[in-house]
Parts: structure tokens; sequence; C-alpha cells
């Protein structure tokens, strides 16, 4: 095999991570050594340094930049180091593996495209081990290399490495990794890392050298869609040149970019690239760049360019898988500031699912997520974020929390049970135009003897929707009102029954029956529409359709009643796993915040809530003499 030149391939950047006693930085420096990557003087002064401490050669010396870290005894910041081999250059960033400084690990691993997990062979498997190969998992590294260290401390025994290597192997494969070697070394000694070692002739694998070049390096992700996150706009004369780094896909001059979250679209005119000759007619993932556009379109930082046919996600509301490293837990209610990209927006803790127990990968129901503790949240903006899934694009899938001034958190975006809320801004359907009634809604009002409106009826299966929505209208129509019933299970039978029950058909059913309710509303009757419609985007959108006309009515009743009722039996199916994105099982419930009306089914009679929902329907419909 030909080894290609190593100015032809770019560096490798590895993050080292492990227990904070395990040898990490003795392993960088004497593999700093072994490859003749250690600068002039350096060895000399490693040396010195060791000697006026009364030491042998102490190969973590090299690493220790900060005096800090030598009186201490610990690595206190993320270092990255250079070094080279035959096969290619490689960059190191060695990450703190003491528990209190997590939050660099993080920030170094983020940037990595492999890892080596450092593991005594004496201790074994320890917590930080656990927690610093859930964090791997957590971004998405899954090219890792595992070097069970100081294997001089147990004889060099076998047993005792394939003991440790067994237990390694199990925990990261119930994350879904699976390493690309697990290996052997003394890393004082230098045995198994360039070398291979006299010490275990019984080991027939490779050396840490030779399995770091076996790795495949990530390519830029040039294949995926095109994200463009702006970072500044800068003014040089006419032009307005919009500055950012690609993160993913590819542009080219005459590309029409769609600008989230405007949806504003205009043609690239020309791309900038600093140190190049001549024009530059394409750009791709991992260079810095700027753009002029055909259209001075408002932009500012935190806009993401992507081509039309694949944009980002659009919403103000996702799951995430959170790593949290606050001083203080994360919990529900609290705001922090969410940095995605070049994106910097609060974000508010809507729900806490589960805490993951990073030592077996456990789950338990938990109302706060502790310090160096993973759980899975719900978090909300009031603004929308462009986000991509991190399974579908990591680039604008991971992201961080700031609590203060610090780095609180690192997670991963999640929209399972959630839908994307873009919306073109002009109807799909072209040449049509809207017609006018000449009958005006005062004038239905005046002849019905009431005003008209929407109430929409929200709140779990089995809350009592239906029910207080049909004797309601009973009793409203025996006063000789204007009103009828929209109620889900009907709607289902005709003008939804093409949709399922996928997040995206409840958005489109929603839709539709507030459209046809706000229809409803302008002819002069009092819609009352009994649905579940489990997200909050939803209703905003039924009510921005009539907002003068729309009243929210939160049917309030628990889980816990509403499935000791379940008049259906949906409950029962769903706890059996026949009925998937069931909402307050298997997919979420999001209550109003600010309803019009609440009424708590779970409590009053259903005599006592048509009482309630009466003596508001008079107080807010009711016309002078009717």
């Amino acid at each position: 095999m030909t080894v290609p030149p190593v100015t032809d391939l770019a560096p490798m950047k590895l993050v080292i991570v492990g227990h904070v006693d395990h040898g990490k930085s003795t392993l960088i420096g004497r593999m700093l050594h072994d490859t003749g990557s250690l600068p002039d003087g350096k060895m000399e002064a490693v040396r010195a340094m060791s000697e006026r401490r009364g030491m042998p050669m102490e190969w973590a010396f090299v690493l220790d930049a900060l005096q800090a870290e030598r009186d201490q005894g610990i690595t206190i910041d993320t270092t990255q180091i250079f070094f080279k081999t035959p096969v290619r250059p490689y960059v190191i960033i060695d990450a703190p593996g003491h528990k209190e400084f997590l939050k660099n690990m993080v920030s170094g691993a983020a940037s990595a495209d492999a890892a080596i997990l450092v593991v005594d062979a004496k201790e074994g498997v320890q917590e930080q081990t656990r927690r610093h190969g859930y964090i791997l998992h957590l971004l998405g590294l899954d090219n890792v290399v595992v070097a069970v260290n100081k294997m001089d401390l147990v004889d060099h025994a076998k047993d005792r490495f394939e003991e440790v290597a067994g237990e390694v192997r199990a925990y990261l494969k119930g994350m879904g990794i699976t390493p690309a070697a697990i290996l052997p070394v003394s890393a004082r000694h230098g045995d198994g890392l360039a070398n291979k070692s006299q010490n275990m002739p019984w080991f027939t694998g490779e050396t840490l050298i030779a399995s770091l070049d076996a790795l495949a390096p990530k390519p830029l992700p040039v294949e995926l869609p095109l994200r463009f996150p702006i970072q500044d706009v800068y003014k040089f004369d006419e032009r307005r040149i919009l500055a950012g780094r690609i993160e993913s896909g590819k542009l080219n001059v005459g590309d029409t970019l769609l600008f989230s979250p405007s949806n504003a679209r205009a043609k690239v005119q020309s791309i900038e690239a600093w140190s190049v000759d001549g024009p530059v007619l394409s750009a791709s993932a991992g260079q810095s760049i700027g753009i002029t556009l055909d259209d001075q379109l408002f932009v500012e930082r935190g806009f993401v360019a992507s081509h039309e046919a694949e944009p980002p996600v659009q919403t103000n509301v996702f799951r995430a898988r959170i790593f949290w490293l606050g001083r203080a837990p994360l919990e529900v209610g609290r705001r922090y500031k969410l940095k995605l990209a070049t994106l910097e927006h609060p974000v508010e803790v809507q729900a806490i699912e589960r805490v993951i127990d990073v030592s077996d990968l456990s789950e338990r129901p938990a109302d706060r997520i502790e310090r160096n503790e993973v759980g899975e949240v719900v978090l909300r903006a009031r603004a929308m974020l462009s986000v991509d899934e991190f399974t579908a694009n990591p680039r604008l899938g991971r992201f961080v929390l700031i609590d203060g001034y610090d780095m609180a958190g690192g997670g991963l975006v999640s929209m399972d049970g959630f839908h994307d809320l873009r919306r073109a801004n002009a109807p799909t359907s072209q040449n049509i135009t809207a017609v006018e009634t000449r009958v005006t809604t005062d004038a239905r009002w005046a002849a019905n003897g009431h005003k008209s409106g929407v109430l929409w009826l929200t709140g779990l299966s089995g809350a009592g929707k239906s029910t207080l929505a049909l004797e309601l209208e009973q009793t409203l129509f025996r006063k000789g009102w204007q009103v009828y019933v929209l109620d889900g299970d009907n709607i289902r039978f005709g003008l939804s029954a093409d949709l399922g029950f996928a997040p995206e058909d409840r958005e489109e059913n929603i839709r539709r029956v507030g459209e046809v309710a706000a229809l409803f509303a302008r002819a002069g009757i009092l819609v009352i529409t009994a649905f579940i419609s489990p997200y909050r985007s939803d209703r905003d959108r039924a009510r921005a359709v009539a907002p003068d006309l729309f009243h929210e009515v939160y049917v309030n009743a628990g889980l816990e009643v509403c499935e000791e009722r379940d008049p259906k039996g949906l409950y029962k199916k769903a706890r059996k796993g026949e009925i998937p994105e069931f909402t307050g099982i298997s997919a979420p419930y999001e209550a109003p915040e600010a309803p019009e009306v609440e009424v708590d089914t779970g409590s009053l009679s259903l005599a006592q809530s048509v009482e309630q929902l009466l003596s508001y329907v008079e107080a807010n419909f009711a016309t002078k003499g009717s």
C-alpha cells in the first residue's frame, strides 16, 4: 500500500478522555516523544522539571502549560497539541478528566473527529469513565479507540486486559458505540504506543498509532443540505456582505437562498473569500466566506441560509438530551440562553421527561437534573428557531445552554413528537382572489340576537371535551342560539379522513378545523370545537385565523383521571403499544398558558362545568336584549 504524504490529508482532530488518574497526560507526552513530535528543547525541559521535583522522567509534564496544573496535579483546561505520523497529521485536544472540569471536556470533544478513551488496567471502568463515554455518545463521536493503560501495574496480564476490555465494550455497546480498537498499553514505558510491546507478546493487534492511522476521517459534510449561519453583516460602499462559516453543504453564485427564520429569498450575487485571487464561484462546508445578494434583505446574526428545497426545521419547541454541568440544577420553568451555531436566544425548560443514569443507562422520572446528570427535556422559545435533528445534520443539531455567563450544559436536538412549523409566506394555490361577503358580521349578530365566535375546547382524551361541548350546545340551542359543535372524531370521519395521527397530520387536521371554525363564526354561528389539539403552536395558528372571535377553553383533567375514565379504551391500547403517538402517553400535550376559560372537570361535575362555561358565554357573547 502506498502511504500518502502527510500534506495530502487534513489533520484529524483527536480528543483524549478518561478518568483524572488513568494516565491521559502521560500517554500524550510519551506519544509525542515516540512520534518525534516534541519541539526542540522540550525534552530537556521536562527532564529538568522532573529532576527538580525529585521524580523519574514524568511525561505528563509535556502538557503542563499552566502552573496551576503542576501545583494541583490535575489538568484544568483544554490543550491542543499537533503531531504527525507518516500517514497523516493530528491535532490532540487534551480534555480534562476531573469532574469539576467536565465543561472543558465537552467543549473540546465537540470539535473532535475521533476519541481515545483511556482506562486504567488496575482500576478498570470508573464513574468518570462512564460519564466521558456518555459525553462521546452525546456529541455523536463514534470513532473511538480505547487504550487500557498502566498494564505494567497488573504485570501485563492478558486476563486482566480482557476483563477490562469486556467491561468497556459492553458499556459502549449500550450507547451504540463499537470501538475501532481496544488495546493494552503502558504509556510511561512506551509499550504499545508507537512500537509493539515486548512485555505483551500475547497481544497481536496494532499499536495505538497504527490504530489511529487506520481510522477513517470524517469527511466535511459537503453532501448534507446547505447550512450557512450568518455570523455578521458588513457594509462596504454599496455592498452588504453576509459573513459566516458554511457548516454543511455547498453553494454557488446564482443559487437562490432561503433565510430562516424570516423565509426571505434572494440569489447569491457573489462569493467573497479572503486571500483568494480572482472571482470565487462556489464554496463548501468548512469554508469561512462572505456573500452578497441581488436583493437588500434584512438579515442579521443568527439567521441561517439554506437552499429552498432543503431548509432547516423551524420551531419554537423541541426535545433535547442534555448533559448538565451547571452549578444550580436544571428545573422546569427556568430560562437559559441557547447557543446553536451563531444563534443565541433565551429558552425555557417546559418539561423534564426523564433522567438517565450514565452508570447503567437506566431511566427514571425526575423534576430536576443535577450537575453531571443527563436528562431528556422539552425546551421552548418565544421566537422561531432554525434547527436540525442531530441525527439528520449534527452541525445544526448540537447546542449549549448558558446560565448567566457560564456554559451550563450541552445537548442534542430531537423533534420526536413535534413538527416543523415552517410555513410559506404565500398560499400554494395561485391566481386566487378573496371574495368578501355583503352581509356583515354585525348584521348577523343583530339578526341572531347574540355574537358569534369560536369556543376552542382543548384537553387530554377523556377530559370531557365532547361531553361538555354537546351539553353546552343543547343548552344554548334551547335558548334560541345559533350554535354548532365541531367534534374531533366527527371531523376525522369526513374533512380529515385522509389524515393519520403523526405530528404533521395532527397539525394539518387542526389547521383545517381552525379555518372551518372561523368560517362558521363569520357566518354568525357560535362554534364549539372539541379537539385534543395538543400543540400550542397549532392552537395559536387557529387563533390567528380569526383572533377577535377565538376563545380558548382548557378542559383540565389530569392524566390519571383521564386514564381512569378511558371512555373509549384508548389509554389501555396506548399502554400496550397498540396506538403510536398517543397524547399523554407517547406524544406530548402542551397545556394552555393563558386560556380565556379553564374548566376543572377533574373536580367539577358535568352540571357545574356546563354552568361555568354557560356563564362565560352569556357574559361574552350575549347582546343587549337577548
